[in-house]
């Protein structure tokens, strides 16, 4: 049986225009599929497009070139974004709510039925250890308990596929595994998680497979074994400096 695909992009091109005669490449053909079940890397150095990848997934700037579906959708459809949650590096949230009202203001925005809000609510900060923080306005969050709020807000409409964007900054060691354990256990119940990350080695724990870019290409793509052996590379780190470093010759 073929495997099923969450996310496949082909020749999606991002150029900005700065000025009448300066462009920048942002991102450059990439091409790129998710399997549906499976946690993807997404890793690259700073500027490298992740960030513009992530964007145009999910519709917030739009591609100069290519194509983009999402569960076998047009990645524009409505419908399809109701299937979407997304966790941003640095989530910004009204401060002076709480854990429980903040997730009760997203949850109207998407227009969940009170009872189905309550229960997802009450889960939901239970599996992201924030259940007895309720009274705590956010602005009185650690950055820690704020990525867990924020993961929260992301699995609030039960998404297929979740897009994370550096999950574990400002977690502990202890903070760092839990969330590990936490988006393995999503895994198990089916969803599909993709996640850029600096933290290599928080990457090489969870990922079932990874994909390098810099400046704009995608220079790798595949499970890391199988990459660590093509590139003689003895751990994550050293793959991604020689791909990397490779890629400037």
């Amino acid at each position: 049986m073929d495997e099923k695909i969450a996310l496949k992009i082909e020749g999606l091109s991002k150029v900005y225009q700065l000025g009448r005669r300066k462009e920048v490449v942002a991102l450059d053909n990439l091409a790129l599929e998710v399997k549906q079940g499976e946690i993807f890397g997404l890793l690259g150095p700073n500027g490298s497009g992740k960030t513009t990848a992530i964007k145009l997934i999910l519709g917030l700037i739009f591609p100069s070139s290519g194509t983009i579906e999402i569960l076998g959708q047009k990645h524009t459809e409505v419908s399809v974004k109701e299937k979407i949650g997304y966790l941003p590096e640095n989530p910004y949230y009204y401060r002076y709510l709480t854990g429980p009202e903040i997730l009760n203001f997203f949850g109207r925005i998407f227009s969940l039925p009170e009872e189905t809000l309550k229960e997802r609510r009450e889960n939901l900060l239970q599996l992201v250890g924030l259940e007895n923080s309720g009274h705590l306005a956010l602005k009185h969050y650690s950055k820690g308990m704020l990525e867990r709020i924020g993961l929260a807000v992301a699995l609030l409409n039960d998404p297929e596929f979740l897009i994370l964007d550096e999950p574990t900054t400002g977690l502990d060691p202890i903070g760092s595994r839990e969330t590990r354990n936490l988006l393995g256990r999503l895994q198990s119940e089916g969803k599909t998680i993709m996640l850029s990350s600096h933290y290599l080695s928080e990457v090489e724990k969870i990922s079932n497979r990874v994909g390098i870019l810099h400046q704009g290409k995608l220079l790798a793509l595949g499970a890391l074994r199988d990459l660590m052996t093509e590139w003689k590379a003895s751990d994550i780190e050293d793959l991604f400096v020689k791909v990397i470093e490779w890629s400037k010759h």
